[in-house]
């Protein structure tokens, strides 16, 4: 029930911003608006006010703005407020608008999020210094190595971690060239990132040079016995790098009753401390609490609006990477979602509690207007490229062309829509066992 109303609320909003847009431009322009509707189908609720029906419909999966005078098949009587009777730049006005009140609700949510503080990973910003190799991952296979600096990914520089993450989840089961630098050396291989999680995000098995660090030690339990101190970096276990808090948890689980050998650096000297864990709650603890290695910042109103700007930018830049890669194949359509994985998106967030649901929903937001403004017929963006088209050639395209038009534009619309539904169905484990050719 979580993961329906928190996808109700989400799109709910999006589609009310979006048409909203259009609603407010037609009325500023003076084109009688007919219909404002969330929803499509069968309309379940509905209220007159003026000119306009408001009605909530069936099916949740969009909306629709009915302006007088719409479509060229529309009725027409030539009066000004008909949509069809105002100049192209007043039009475009009109159908702008939607996309760009998404673009706007993700920069005000984001910002909003942003303002609340956070605390992300310290090695987020940093360069992407490899601190471990995961044994067995692409990564070791071709060769890199602790220490390695990587430079660049498929011709993109590399600036962070953050960069590295974006680049090779982006590009899994694909072969990426990669150069890195080692011993003032650089060097180039290619790489072929592994599919992790449902979602199929690339992973080459690389991991930050940081390691988790102890926040409390309680009094009493083995770590404490053993001389583990508040502020101790956890190096190791039992010869065995760990970066993150997880993979110290994993490596006690199993051990308990049984000696580990726990390295830590202390005022910049390394020691090895001999443990044993204890038995609590059905595995292996000895008594730390440890956290990542993070930092905090809390920005004020404005700043947090420069950094949503920005952020925005940035995820606006991959967008439309990641769109120009499905055409020349360097991106996976299984990277797309569609309702469903939205859904369960939103459940998981909502969970998470709302910064979480309202992160999600700015970057659907985000998505949502960039993607209505894709030159495609029956979208926004397509319907600009008519007019423009139309204005270039100096006379209107017959009613038979912008059919056409707009049928090519409705199959690849269905075309995506067919791909990124097989997708989510996929995603759900049941449903996937039932496909003999994904097992």
């Amino acid at each position: 029930m979580t993961t329906v109303l928190a996808f109700l609320f989400v799109l709910g909003v999006l589609v009310f911003i979006h048409e909203l847009g259009h609603f407010l431009a037609a009325r500023r322009l003076g084109v009688r608006v007919l219909t404002f509707s969330l929803g499509f189908g069968p309309k379940l609720l509905k209220i007159k006010r003026g000119d306009t029906e408001y009605c909530i419909s069936a099916v949740p999966l969009g909306g629709y703005v009915k302006m007088a005078g719409e479509n060229p098949d529309d009725p027409r009587t030539g009066k000004p407020d008909e949509f069809l009777s105002k100049t192209k730049w007043e039009r475009f006005q009109i159908l702008i608008m939607g996309p760009v009140m998404n673009l706007l609700l993700a920069v005000v949510v984001l910002a909003i999020v942003l303002a609340q503080g956070a605390s992300v990973p310290a090695y987020q910003d940093e360069p992407a210094v490899v601190g471990m190799v995961t044994p067995g991952s692409p990564a070791e296979k071709v060769g890199i190595q602790r220490g390695d600096r990587i430079t660049s990914v498929d011709g993109d520089d590399i600036d962070s971690w953050d960069d590295l993450f974006l680049a090779i989840g982006t590009r899994p089961e694909r072969q990426v060239p990669m150069t890195f630098s080692r011993n003032n050396q650089t060097m180039s291989v290619t790489v072929r990132p592994d599919s992790q999680t449902k979602y199929e995000v690339g992973d080459i098995g690389v991991l930050p040079d940081v390691n988790p660090i102890v926040e409390t030690v309680l009094p009493g339990d083995p770590a404490d016995k053993a001389g583990i101190r508040r502020g101790d970096v956890i190096v190791a276990v039992n010869g065995k790098r760990v970066v993150f808090a997880r993979q110290l948890v994993d490596a006690t689980a199993p051990n308990a009753g049984k000696p580990i050998d726990v390295t830590v650096k202390r005022d910049g000297q390394e020691q090895v401390i001999t443990v044993t864990p204890i038995q609590r709650d059905g595995r292996g603890m000895i008594g730390i609490t440890p956290r990542e290695a993070s930092k905090t910042f809390n920005p004020g109103p404005l700043e947090a609006l420069q950094l949503s700007v920005e952020r925005n930018i940035e995820l606006s830049g991959l967008i439309f990477k990641t769109l120009g890669g499905l055409f020349v194949g360097s991106t996976s359509p299984r990277q797309l979602m569609g309702p469903v994985a939205i859904a369960q998106l939103s459940g998981e967030s909502a969970q998470l509690g709302w910064v979480a649901l309202f992160s999600l929903m700015a970057s659907i937001s985000l998505n949502l207007g960039l993607l209505n403004l894709m030159p495609v017929p029956v979208l926004d963006g397509g319907h600009i490229l008519i007019m423009a088209l139309e204005g270039i050639a100096r006379k209107d395209f017959s009613l038979q062309v912008k059919e056409k038009m707009l049928l090519a534009g409705f199959v690849l619309l269905m075309m995506l829509m067919v791909t990124v539904i097989y997708n989510d169905l996929t995603r759900i484990s049941w449903i996937e066992n039932l496909m003999p050719w994904r097992n």
